[in-house]
């Protein structure tokens, strides 16, 4: 049995995984999501690494996943705990001192969506086109929004940590198109990733592809 600390980015919700949890759970492996307080303007990294902390409760040798800007988070738990590995989906991978404002002019994210044929965010066409009908309404009812501080807190660590890193990229991110995600990683990271079914928010609309990715991960 696995323990799957489960990150979610912009937004905080840990409803996010909440279709990945049972896929997880019925392979016998107990997933933990973290709801973060993403429209809290007064909690940065640091506030965020004690919640995540505190929902994991003192369970050892977790997995860390992080999706998208939780990619910022995941490698500041890595340092407070040992854990197994981190999984990073559809990430915003850091650099050192770096703000998740500053992430996407340093990546050359526009760029690589225009040359996708995306200039512009449409939330349907980019996040919902690969959604069921049902969930597709539930997100149309809105979410969180991700505060102003948490784009403008720096990440703090100097060197990424010393644990077994998997990068997985949506075949159809059309936020992170794949040839973007795979630059990143191997610039950053100096590792290439593995590439799972879905957009940008697969969890949602690919779970069983998604929990099977997370246990091959480790």
């Amino acid at each position: 049995m696995t323990t799957f600390l489960l990150l979610p980015g912009a937004g905080g919700e840990a409803w996010f995984w909440h279709r990945v949890v049972p896929e997880l759970a019925a392979h016998g492996h107990e997933a933990v999501p973290v709801d973060l307080p993403g429209d809290d303007e007064t909690a940065g990294w640091a506030e965020y690494t004690a919640i995540a902390l505190a929902a994991l409760d003192g369970r050892p040798d977790p997995v860390v996943v992080a999706q998208s800007m939780g990619a910022f988070l995941g490698p500041l738990l890595c340092t407070e705990l040992p854990v197994r590995a981190l999984v990073l989906v559809n990430p915003m991978i850091p650099a050192p001192g770096e703000t998740a404002g500053q992430w996407w002019e340093a990546t050359g994210q526009a760029e690589a969506r225009a040359a996708e044929g995306f200039t512009d965010f449409d939330v349907h066409r980019d996040f919902f086109h690969d959604m069921p009908a049902d969930l597709v309404a539930d997100l149309e009812k809105g979410g969180r929004n991700q505060s102003d501080h948490s784009f403008a807190d720096p990440y703090p660590l100097t060197a990424w940590p010393d644990v077994p890193t998997t990068v997985l990229a949506a075949e159809d991110d059309r936020l992170f198109p794949p040839a973007f995600q795979r630059r990143v990683a191997r610039e950053r990271l100096g590792l290439d990733v593995v590439t799972v079914p879905g957009g940008h928010l697969n969890a949602l609309s690919h779970p069983k592809e998604v929990a099977e990715a997370l246990e091959q991960a480790v």
